[in-house]
């Protein structure tokens, strides 16, 4: 310790301030692997029996996407998980294709909606864009006219579809012969579902309740063309979760995607170390174990038996506790626990933002002495920017509407609230836009009741006792709240 200077951990800050938050899309592969944290549970989406994957917000779907169909980890990851099912270990054994998102090749939100008057016209769309994916897959592909067509055009796709007749169908099924014969696999991939219609929830669900009901229909037809339809869990639940016996069986082997203590703070520290040797070496003098080789591609893997194991390591980097005795709680649960949502989950994006932004914090005012790296004050800042930036991730993404309902909480700012005093705020002015811009965006329920239950749904609110409603500190004040009996903030 006396050897840790101010200049060294000046030079660690700088480090942990840039831990690639939010760059997954855009990193190189070499930087993207040494980031990537695999999890065994979730490598069984690969199983070929398994289409359905299903997470919450901010839990890694896109990631794990990412790590198979845009980067080809597949074979890599498959050590990780050496008694599942994954008898394609070998790169020429599968092959991956992205069927969505795939850019120009795939409808707009406006032509997407005008191609969705029926739950048929859905699957027909999902069959059709399939088969142009996979053109250069099947042989005698110059029959089928409706490849060369436009993808931005689904009415003109949809209508060649249809006069195709079974070629279509009989074309996949020579492809999956082919692929049987040849003992080897091929994999469609969908992510970033959420995004299909823009704005409007009634195109989106008919989106996705067209594909799920597609794959469910061909599941056993096909025995090696597959597919993975990576779905977030309120649209399963609301727009999948529905069908027939087929669905059924789909959706009983569906692999959800969960993080437990002890991965996420393998994760973090994972991340850390393969910033930087620097930083490996201090997770190191934190007493943190990891594989005897580095990985040839993932790097240094941090091996922790359970989440305690990353108990020295937190208190070597903020300190034992968030004030100056136990009576202001302890830092290795704080972490954590106020990075839960209304289901008591945090996920790996928040984590790395809070670390990142802390050390942000604590560069412009350092207060932690070494070989401390983070005072508390900076985790509690930081917990608020990373609240604003997870709120503001939502409004720009995935929940658009989402700035509507903090506008009208905005009259009363301290929660939690009974029931009834919050739908008589979300009540207000309810026909009007709950977007930002000049853009129309309705609410994703018919009244303040269901938009409650939804909330609670995804999380951003929780039920509390005597029919109360609260919301958890990764939304409190990004939402622009703040606790009953709590500190004013400035």
């Amino acid at each position: 310790m006396s050897k840790f200077t101010k200049e060294a951990q000046k030079t660690l800050l700088d480090l942990l301030s840039d831990l690639g938050y939010g760059q997954t899309e855009a990193e190189p592969r070499d930087l993207f692997v040494r980031r990537f944290y695999p999890i065994k549970q979730h490598l069984r989406a690969f199983d070929p029996d398994v289409m359905l994957v299903v997470g919450e917000r901010g839990t890694g779907k896109s990631a794990l996407f990412n790590a198979v169909f845009r980067n080809g980890l597949l074979s890599a990851l498959a050590p990780f998980a050496p008694e599942l099912r994954l008898p394609y270990k070998k790169t020429d054994l599968i092959k991956l294709i992205p069927g969505y998102p795939i850019g120009a090749q795939f409808p707009d939100p406006r032509g997407l909606k005008n191609a969705l008057k029926t739950p048929d016209q859905a699957v027909d769309l999902w069959f059709s864009y399939l088969v142009r994916v996979l053109k250069d897959e099947i042989s005698d592909s110059g029959k089928l006219k409706f490849l060369d067509l436009p993808g931005g055009a689904p009415d003109q796709v949809l209508d060649a579809f249809l006069k195709s007749g079974n070629e279509p169908l009989l074309a996949l099924d020579r492809l999956d012969q082919e692929l049987q014969e040849a003992d080897k696999w091929l994999f469609v991939g969908y992510d970033e579902l959420d995004t299909l219609g823009g704005f409007d929830w009634e195109a989106m669900a008919k989106a996705i309740q067209g594909l799920v009901a597609f794959w469910s229909s061909y599941a056993r037809r096909w025995q090696r063309l597959r597919a993975k339809l990576f779905l977030r869990t309120d649209l399963f639940r609301r727009h999948a979760g529905i069908g027939g016996a087929d669905l059924a069986k789909l959706a009983a082997n569906r692999v959800e995607l969960g993080w437990s203590d002890q991965n996420l703070f393998s994760m973090l520290i994972k991340r850390i170390a393969n910033t930087n040797d620097q930083l490996f070496d201090y997770c190191k003098g934190a007493r943190i174990s990891f594989s005897k080789e580095q990985h040839n591609i993932f790097g240094h893997i941090p091996n922790l038996k359970d989440a305690e194991a990353a108990r020295p390591f937190i208190e070597r980097t903020v300190g034992q506790y968030m004030g100056a005795n136990r009576n202001k709680g302890q830092c290795f649960n704080w972490v954590l626990d106020h990075l839960r949502d209304g289901h008591k989950c945090a996920t790996p994006r928040a984590l790395v933002r809070l670390f990142e932004q802390a050390a942000q914090k604590e560069r412009g005012n350092p207060r932690a002495t070494p070989p401390k790296l983070l005072h508390p004050t900076s985790l509690r800042q930081a917990l608020e920017d990373v609240s604003a930036d997870h709120v503001n991730q939502g409004i720009h993404n995935e929940w658009p509407w989402l700035y509507g309902v903090r506008e009208r909480i905005a009259r009363e700012r301290l929660a939690p609230w009974k029931r009834r005093e919050l739908q008589e705020l979300l009540d207000q002015n309810w026909s009007s836009s709950w977007g930002q811009g000049e853009k129309h965006i309705g609410p994703p329920a018919q009244t303040a009741r269901e938009l409650i239950d939804y909330l609670v749904e995804l999380g951003v609110f929780r039920e509390r006792t005597n029919d109360r409603i609260d919301v958890p500190d990764i939304y409190l004040f990004g939402l622009g709240l703040r606790r009953k009996g709590g500190v004013k903030r400035k």
